[in-house]
């Protein structure tokens, strides 16, 4: 039978979120990815194909199962299309329930009393098989039904992923405003980063845009250390999910080092060391402690600086806090642009940042910028090639004769 799905993933990321389902399904006959829309991509399959999904996606960050959808016009024609549902043939009346609710243009006053007209109907659609209800549990839910409605379309999936993908199992540790895990693995594939390719985050902070660039240089899948909400679906089809499971091939050991990373805070480091091996990599990623502006190219070769630098008041622990923010923002960057202009020519340079003056900042023209949220805050993925001598603003428009 084949399914619809639904991979929502921070906005911005749907281009590679196709590209990277249509990875997944070279290991299916019965995947296809459909349409990319703004916050998520459509596909369809067999069920074990929402449990490829969420074994190996780096970047959705939920794998969704489409029930039923249809055209409403108030809470009641949404509460009919729920109730006639077959949830009995998905999960139990013992199963513990939460629903979740989103919408775009839509004329319903209430979206919390929407929510709960969904939540009736599945619990009414229980009742009045076995006289019994499931009982709610908003966190850490068996089951989790969501509910979208557009202008005049009612859509209702249950989630197969449980806890969002981003959670893959191995952070214990994190800094101050973490990136989120589906993030960073955009991000290094929208910076075109591939194993092999040197990397290096000089603000690694608790080390996620490294972890995730060293889990898939080992070849562990993002979910190979957590479970699963369909593995609790009636009908759960275990063997097929530890054959999927068990086809993945861990990459041989690199000889040589290609990840590097640095943080201002000996805590950071510590807390990155601790997360790489939570994460199960066995191999060595050389980290430092030292300032941004006094870092070193890790190696001859030049690679890719991928890195989330602080903003507003994280800058503050760089020491002088006689300076205001932007005092010490702007003049930590002037050192940091003289570093990488000095010492990083013929590397790339991306800085994910929802600062959008930080190209001015630098001083640097930066040769592309790509738009992203960040949950509901709008940043921007800058790239800059440094070659030498011809990154900075003012050489880079041509010379008068």
């Amino acid at each position: 039978m084949t399914y619809s799905f639904f991979c929502p993933c921070p906005r911005g990321l749907e281009a590679a979120l196709a590209e990277e389902i249509h990875e997944i399904a070279q290991q299916s006959r019965t995947l296809k990815v459909h349409n990319q829309v703004p916050g998520g991509v459509h596909c369809s399959g067999a069920l074990a194909d929402s449990y490829r999904i969420n074994l190996h996606s780096r970047i959705a960050s939920r794998v969704l199962l489409r029930i039923a959808n249809g055209s409403y016009k108030n809470e009641n024609d949404i509460y009919d299309l729920t109730l006639a549902q077959p949830w009995e043939e998905w999960f139990d009346v013992d199963h513990t329930i939460r629903v979740d609710l989103t919408a775009i243009k839509s004329p319903l006053k209430s979206l919390e009393f929407t929510t709960l007209k969904i939540k009736d109907a599945v619990c009414d659609r229980f009742r009045d098989l076995y006289a019994k209800r499931p009982s709610v549990n908003t966190r850490t839910p068996d089951m989790r039904i969501v509910g979208f409605l557009d202008a005049n379309t009612y859509t209702v999936y249950l989630d197969t992923s449980g806890e969002a993908l981003f959670k893959r199992g191995w952070r214990q540790e994190t800094g101050d405003a973490p990136l989120r895990e589906n993030l960073a693995a955009g991000l290094l594939r929208v910076a075109g980063w591939k194993p092999g390719t040197v990397l290096f985050d000089p603000m690694c902070g608790s080390g996620t845009i490294i972890v995730e660039a060293a889990q898939i240089l080992a070849g562990i899948p993002p979910g190979a250390r957590r479970s699963f909400a369909f593995e609790k679906f009636l009908g759960f089809d275990k063997d097929e999910w530890l054959a999927i499971k068990g086809s993945f091939k861990p990459s041989p050991l690199p000889t040589a080092p290609s990840i590097f990373g640095s943080d201002i805070s000996g805590d950071m480091i510590v807390m990155t060391r601790n997360n790489l091996r939570n994460a199960g990599i066995q191999f060595d990623v050389p980290l430092k402690q030292i300032e941004a502006q006094e870092v070193k190219p890790p190696s001859e070769t030049p690679g890719i600086v991928l890195t989330n630098p602080p903003y507003g008041e994280r800058i503050g622990v760089r020491g002088d806090r006689s300076q205001a923010p932007d005092e010490m923002a702007a003049a930590f960057y002037r050192e940091f642009s003289g570093t990488l202009k000095q010492r990083f020519a013929g590397w790339q340079v991306f800085l994910f940042t929802a600062d959008l003056s930080l190209p001015k900042m630098l001083r640097l023209k930066e040769s592309r910028k790509t738009p992203f949220f960040n949950g509901a805050l709008e940043c921007r993925l800058f790239r800059f090639d440094m070659v030498a001598g011809f990154n900075r603003r003012d050489e880079a428009k041509p010379k008068e004769a």
